[in-house]
């Protein structure tokens, strides 16, 4: 009975450490398509204090999700690692399918008046503010991750929500970050 506990066991740990390796290496990561124009948002607005992102279809919502931010995430971001999110208007940049996340979406931060600012105060605005899933390899974490901000200063949502957002969310897209 003992080794058959322990043959279980032994098989369990092997599959955990598989998908974990698979998960952070990207093995086997699919892209997800962009959706048809008709169905794809037409702006993405994110709510810092209700920590919601929500996806617009002209004045309609069409998704919502529950977010973590930033470390420090009350104020507008003023500098590179102050662990902030910014708040303003953006554009959705560019997609990283090879992130450190699963799946990225970059926000056109820093704008000119945010380097202006920066530049005002002689330091970096920082970059790479991201909409993003879970770091590779941490996937398990799915919705627990929302137990405290704990970003950079991206915004990040489970690894499932952001394959809808990249298929939802073409580049140009407008996204907007309120307090």
């Amino acid at each position: 009975m003992r080794r058959a506990f322990v043959l279980i066991g032994s098989i369990l740990a092997v599959g955990l450490v598989v998908l974990i390796v698979s998960d952070f290496f990207q093995i086997g990561r699919r892209t997800p398509d962009l959706a048809p124009a008709e169905e794809r948002a037409t702006r993405v607005e994110i709510n810092k204090s209700a920590r919601q992102l929500s996806l617009f279809r002209g004045n309609e919502i069409i998704k919502s999700y529950e977010v973590s931010l930033g470390f420090s995430p009350i104020g507008h971001k003023a500098k590179e690692g102050d662990g902030r999110t910014p708040e303003g208007i953006y554009t959705a940049e560019f997609k990283n399918a090879r992130s450190r996340f699963h799946l990225a979406l970059r926000i056109s931060y820093p704008n000119a008046e945010d380097r202006k600012t920066a530049q005002g105060y002689g330091v970096s605005p920082g970059s790479d503010i991201m909409i993003h899933g879970l770091p590779n390899g941490l996937s398990w974490l799915n919705r627990f991750h929302l137990s405290r901000d704990w970003t950079d200063g991206c915004i990040a949502v489970t690894n499932s929500e952001i394959e809808e957002i990249w298929r939802l969310v073409a580049t140009g897209t407008p996204i907007e970050i309120r307090p």
